[in-house]
């Protein structure tokens, strides 16, 4: 008769167990919310891009310090403002994400829904080029191959679109770049005070941004609705929530399951665009997209060949750090 094992045993596994469930279950939700977020966006007009990316600044900074108050974490965070190196780094990904969040709603209100799921599907290829000329990474010969198939992909679909998917293109380079940022910090910085340090940078920003809205054109903020307003207002949850859920994710799950689960948000901005916004999928963009979705099964491959060596082998990744 075979042994039981002992109570200590099974509570460590079904502990385990339990951390792996609750983890695809983080790491699913938020790229669901991602992947859903053009929906909220298109929500919020009148108010244009700049208008927008403003609120979603100081109202996401307004909310991190409601978080940190809660969760009392102004000690960790005010140790980390008081290291120079860390706190411009955090500016630098403050930067960088101001660029991304821009350009994103850029292109969600001008009904560019799909060439901003296009940045996505490609940004994890970004990912792994800029880790091979910033960071000096050997690449293996899938990740060769899925960096040059997404090449092509960019060629056709300048053809398909009649020019270069700039939207695309810069969403995937300010968010690999954003990743390389992060992955150097590590985890000097949580997410709670590293998201805290990139909104105080970008404040002063937000308010001169809202300024020149506001003699432009006017702030819709408080003129629409009840609804638009308080949408508005809940654009820094909408920003935080999606992140600290995948931040929960990341510490439960091995990471080729985050690789794949990303792909959830891309996914579901595609079908948003095409299906939901009906915007225009020339045959030339189908192909376009059918090369891209090759490149990202030849790193999806790679990941799963790469998961089953030994941990000791040198894995290149190509998850990002947090999306925004």
């Amino acid at each position: 008769m075979p042994e039981t094992p002992p109570p200590s045993t099974l509570t460590i596994a079904g502990s385990a167990a339990q951390q792996f469930r609750s983890g695809l279950v983080y790491a699913a939700a938020s790229y669901v919310l991602w992947g859903v977020f053009p929906l909220y966006f298109l929500l919020l007009r009148p108010a244009g891009a700049f208008e927008v990316v403003g609120w979603r600044i100081l109202f996401s900074l307004v909310f991190c310090a409601v978080l940190l108050t809660a969760t009392r974490a102004w000690r960790p965070f005010l140790a980390i403002a008081r290291q120079p190196r860390l706190l411009l780094l955090m500016g630098a990904a403050g930067a960088l994400i101001y660029v991304n969040w821009q350009t994103y709603i850029l292109g969600v209100l001008s009904d560019q829904v799909v060439e901003t799921s296009l940045g996505y599907f490609i940004n994890p290829i970004v990912t792994v080029l800029l880790g091979v000329i910033v960071l000096r990474e050997r690449l293996r010969r899938l990740q060769w191959a899925a960096v040059g198939v997404s090449a092509l992909a960019v060629v056709v679909l300048s053809v398909g679109y009649g020019s270069v998917p700039w939207v695309a293109l810069v969403l995937a380079g300010s968010f690999g770049a954003y990743g390389l940022v992060k992955k150097y910090v590590g985890p000097r910085v949580d997410a709670a005070s590293g998201l805290t340090l990139e909104t105080a940078w970008l404040a002063p920003v937000a308010i001169v941004q809202l300024v020149v809205v506001s003699q432009l054109t006017g702030l819709t903020f408080g003129t629409v609705s009840a609804w638009h307003t308080g949408l508005l207002v809940i654009s820094g949850v909408a920003t935080a929530v999606p992140l600290l859920m995948f931040a929960s994710a990341a510490r439960r799950l091995p990471l080729v399951y985050v690789g794949f689960i990303q792909f959830l948000a891309p996914i579901i901005q595609f079908c948003i665009g095409v299906f939901v916004l009906g915007e225009p999928m020339p045959p030339e963009r189908w192909v376009g997209f059918a090369i891209v979705w090759v490149a990202t099964l030849l790193l999806v491959v790679d990941m799963v060949r790469s998961a089953r060596r030994p941990r000791s082998a040198s894995v290149a990744s190509a998850v990002p750090e947090e999306l925004l």
